[in-house]
């Protein structure tokens, strides 16, 4: 399995160039990496005190940052060094000015694993969620590095708990420690004989908790819901989700505002989608010097405001459910006690299950079953604040994780 891998790797790295010149998203995963060793060496100085985060993408990256954020208020002598695999990760978060050191992530070679944390030299390293590259985590032991999986999740018919999933299950055994989210994923890994792990919780809900302390207002969405008798939300939002609320949204009584939130902000995608909607629709890019109280529908066309406009909101559709891309952030939204719809794709979403059992979310297969349960929040209020409320008390009640993970490893520092 372990030549199996190494081979699997270099094609991989031969194909990318190639492929790229038929995907954007490769191309960009490609043309990131060509001066990564570069530019990591301007960047870290000899005498730098490092503790790197590597997360795949955005997502993950929320999960680290509460840690990220602890870490930096407690032991603020050290540098942030932050890596992404994916091009979105890094896209959004490289010129973040609370990060020290943001960078791609080489591929998992054994060469580029020397040579990275060679030049970066980090004193802890911490892996999020599903990150588990074997050569990197293989150099890290043998540099005396501990490292840390935060906000694990397990499953079953994962590699790693396969009869051919011995190379995946060693590199497993290079973590420090194991803080998973929910005791499924404990009992799998000590199943396996795991012995540094523990349960956590997902560090996610300490996130969206700390935005409950934050500023959350948007003049523009002041405005623009300044007379509305309730405002809904559709976030992160796919072709395949607008196809299930457009219809009901379109016949929705006067004085709701809709703000859409779609995942693709590409033009020619916005502008089909705005042709969709029958009420009356501007974009976030086209607000500067219009009366927005005169507009039903605002669509966000632009990044990083999601969080925020989630406060606004009586009723929130998370996307990503109705097709296979995976299902987006639907703790935003339950952290301020919003009622939740999904759809019907949530089975890798453990929050997802939780809250969809407690009666604080409602998952729909199809238009019909959307516009039943949509249909019923609005016109119920009794219910649409009872099940708002159910999502807030899940969110505190799960918070905490941050603090687990620092109780372990700040002897570390």
């Amino acid at each position: 399995m372990k030549f199996l891998y190494q081979l699997l790797i270099k094609i991989i790295n031969r194909l990318l160039p190639l492929l790229g010149f038929f995907n954007s998203k490769l191309k960009a995963f490609v043309n990131g990496r060509k001066n990564l060793f570069a530019d990591l060496v301007s960047k870290v100085n000899s005498d730098d005190k490092i503790i790197w985060f590597h997360a795949a993408s955005l997502g993950e990256f929320e999960q680290a940052l509460p840690v990220i954020n602890a870490i930096r208020n407690k032991f603020p002598k050290y540098k942030i060094a932050v890596s992404f695999f994916s091009p979105s990760g890094f896209e959004v978060k490289k010129n973040d000015s609370n990060i020290d050191i943001v960078t791609y992530l080489p591929l998992d070679t054994k060469s580029n694993a020397e040579k990275f944390i060679k030049i970066l030299n980090p004193e802890i390293a911490f892996f999020v969620k599903y990150e588990v590259w074997p050569n990197f985590l293989n150099e890290l032991s043998h540099a005396k590095i501990k490292t840390y999986l935060i906000s694990g999740l397990f499953r079953e018919n994962q590699l790693y708990f396969r009869p051919m999933g011995k190379f995946m299950r060693k590199a497993l055994h290079q973590f420090e420690h194991l803080f998973v989210q929910n005791e499924i994923s404990f009992q799998l890994l000590k199943d396996q004989g795991f012995e540094n792990v523990s349960i956590s919780g997902d560090t996610r809900f300490d996130r969206v908790t700390a935005q409950l302390k934050m500023n959350n207002k948007l003049p523009f969405l002041d405005e623009f819901t300044a007379e509305s008798e309730m405002n809904i939300v559709f976030g992160s939002s796919w072709p395949e989700d607008e196809s299930v609320y457009l219809n009901s949204l379109n016949k929705t009584k006067s004085g709701i505002k809709f703000i859409i939130a779609p995942h693709q902000i590409k033009s020619e995608k916005i502008q089909k989608l705005k042709s969709r909607i029958s009420k009356k629709v501007i974009c976030y890019s086209e607000i500067e010097n219009q009366d927005l109280k005169k507009f039903d529908v605002l669509i966000i066309d632009t990044i990083g405001l999601l969080t925020k406009i989630y406060s606004y909101a009586d009723i929130a559709y998370v996307g990503g459910g109705m097709g296979t891309d995976g299902l987006h952030n639907i703790l935003e939204p339950a952290a301020f006690g919003v009622p939740i719809i999904i759809g019907k794709n949530f089975k890798r979403f453990p929050e997802a299950i939780s809250l969809r059992k407690l009666a604080g979310l409602y998952s729909v297969s199809d238009e019909k079953e959307f516009d039943y349960i949509f249909s019923k929040m609005i016109e119920n209020k009794a219910f649409r604040e009872k099940t708002g409320e159910i999502c807030g008390h899940f969110v505190n009640s799960q918070a905490g994780a941050t603090k687990t993970i620092l109780a372990t490893v700040e002897n570390d520092f």
